[in-house]
């Protein structure tokens, strides 16, 4: 049983030391195709094309297969704030390569800052939010409500940094704000199995079950800021039970 044990670990190694290499390598090839085709996209929809595909190559060396539940709650056609729960790196590529729509991210500054991948962001347009600056942190909320009144979908991580543990986190209020400033629908969904994957603080990548569970839109609309918290509730709640989410039968994704 032992050696049993020792083998499975050193294959999970070898799949990880694979996984790592392609991250680096896939990352450097899609930002720089990235900013290239930038300069010829006004809309940063190609741009996010090749994010798309990033995405799929890391989970297709990774073995990963995402099965995708409720896309029938996502109207393509209508721009909407997605917010979803936060448990690992993976989340990223299993949301870029499982939505087949349209979105920008709203992320703290700090990932802006990496070469290529943060040029990358800036080409598709991407909304950088500096969370350390009040101020700015306003400014680019207001920019990001009138790209979303114009049309552009938003993708937010509502609390702010990957769980630790795979329990969902209290949620920070900007996303909240930009949802009833903007006058759209919450898409709330939820990523299962990618803590399993590769959890806050472990170099392992192991390969596991993924799925995406999309809940019913919540109408920002009927909320103003001062009654912003108990917006955030509905879409903890909602988060909350999509991550609990089983289907009939408990088939496995």
């Amino acid at each position: 049983m032992a050696n049993d044990s020792n083998s499975s670990y050193l294959l999970a190694c070898l799949h990880t030391i694979v996984i790592y290499l392609w991250i680096i390598i896939g990352t450097i090839i899609f930002g720089l195709t990235a900013i290239l085709v930038s300069f010829f996209s006004k809309t940063g929809n190609s741009v996010h094309h090749v994010a798309r595909l990033w995405g799929r190559s890391i989970l297709w060396v990774s073995g990963l297969h995402v099965q995708v539940v409720g896309l029938e709650n996502i109207d393509a056609s209508r721009s909407a704030i997605y917010m979803s729960n936060h448990q690992s790196n993976y989340d990223i590529p299993v949301l870029f390569s499982a939505l087949p729509i349209q979105f920008r991210w709203l992320a703290k500054a700090e990932l802006f800052k990496i070469p290529i991948f943060g040029q990358g962001m800036r080409g598709a347009g991407y909304i950088s939010v500096d969370r350390r600056d009040t101020k700015s942190a306003i400014r680019s909320l207001g920019r990001a409500a009138q790209n979303v009144r114009e049309g552009t979908s938003v993708m937010i991580f509502p609390e702010g940094t990957r769980s630790s543990d795979g329990a969902l986190l209290p949620f920070k209020s900007g996303g909240f704000v930009l949802a009833v400033d903007a006058g759209v629908s919450i898409v709330p969904m939820a990523v299962q199995g990618t803590f399993d994957v590769m959890p806050k603080g472990r170099k392992i990548i192991r390969r596991q079950a993924v799925r995406l569970v999309v809940r019913p839109p919540i109408d920002a609309r009927a909320y103003t800021r001062k009654t912003k918290n108990e917006l955030m509730e509905s879409v903890h709640d909602a988060i909350q039970e999509a991550m609990a989410f089983q289907p009939e039968g408990g088939g496995h994704a």
